[in-house]
């Protein structure tokens, strides 16, 4: 089982979830939930103890976004692309992806894992710098990632029958 598979079983990802995940309003509303991370894990320093209330409010946020938009009308939107081949990379442990896919967004996940750290770190310190250096390396890793997304699904959506199905 891949990692991504993990993390999507964490969030009880099931077929109708991603469907409605592959909304382009979910796609985009979902980028909101880093800055309000932050910004609510740095409001620690304002609320005290009460700051585990809009902690709690952003990561609920985080988990009803791919649930709360319909499903699209269409799926052909880069955004919605982008989604399908998540769902293509994490189905990749039964149906095997050309090679020239394999490594990159393996890259870029560290690259964002190493964003993540440098967040964490610049909050844990209170050091804006560092914390808009690791968001910055976040996004630009994960928008970049999004865009191989979108390549892989373009090559894989003939591989498979339940992949053709997917756009629409």
């Amino acid at each position: 089982m891949t990692v991504e598979r993990k993390i999507a079983n964490t969030f009880h990802m099931d077929e109708e979830t991603w469907a409605r995940h592959a909304n382009p309003w979910s796609v985009w509303t979902r980028f909101t939930v880093l800055p309000i991370l932050i910004l609510v894990i740095w409001s620690r320093v304002w609320l005290g103890w009460w700051s585990l209330v809009p902690i709690a409010i952003a990561l609920f946020w985080m988990w009803i976004n791919p649930r709360i938009f319909a499903k699209p009308q269409s799926t052909n939107h880069w955004a919605s692309k982008s989604v399908l081949g998540e769902r293509v990379w994490l189905n990749r442990d039964t149906v095997p992806v050309p090679e020239h896919h394999q490594r990159v967004p393996n890259v870029l996940s560290l690259v964002s894992v190493i964003g993540m750290a440098v967040v964490i770190w610049g909050l844990v310190t209170l050091d804006g710098c560092l914390t808009l250096l690791g968001c910055a390396l976040v996004y630009l890793s994960k928008l970049w990632f999004l865009d191989r997304m979108v390549w892989l699904y373009e090559d894989m959506r003939q591989a498979h029958p339940q992949y053709q199905s997917w756009l629409y």
